[in-house]
């Protein structure tokens, strides 16, 4: 954690930290349940290098599970799953969407 952080800012990050747990990184909630303003969790992330890896390591959790939700949709035959994963993660083998901007004089 940063340097010298009190005992009070020690608990509110550890809690912060678990609120971000139980809300899926959802910041505004999670702040409100540990009652602090937004701007001190960002504040936190810019100043405190262990903060912000706890914090990512949140995020990652939530995207490690929203990847396992897409994929149980894609086994399961969803067409729209499909299609979403194709152009997001199928680029180099084709998969993808060109946008032709045509400009008129």
């Amino acid at each position: 954690m940063s340097k010298n952080p009190t005992k009070s800012t020690m608990y509110k990050k550890a809690a912060m930290l678990e609120a971000l747990n139980k809300t899926l990184g959802l910041v505004s909630h999670a702040c409100k349940i540990v009652g602090i303003d937004r701007s001190t969790h960002y504040d936190w992330l810019r100043n405190d290098e262990e903060y912000k890896l706890a914090v990512e390591s949140t995020n990652d959790l939530v995207l490690d599970m929203a990847e396992s939700s897409l994929f149980k949709q894609i086994n399961q035959g969803n067409t729209a799953a499909t299609i979403f994963y194709l152009k997001t993660r199928g680029k180099k083998r084709g998969y993808q969407e060109d946008q032709q901007l045509m400009i008129q004089p």
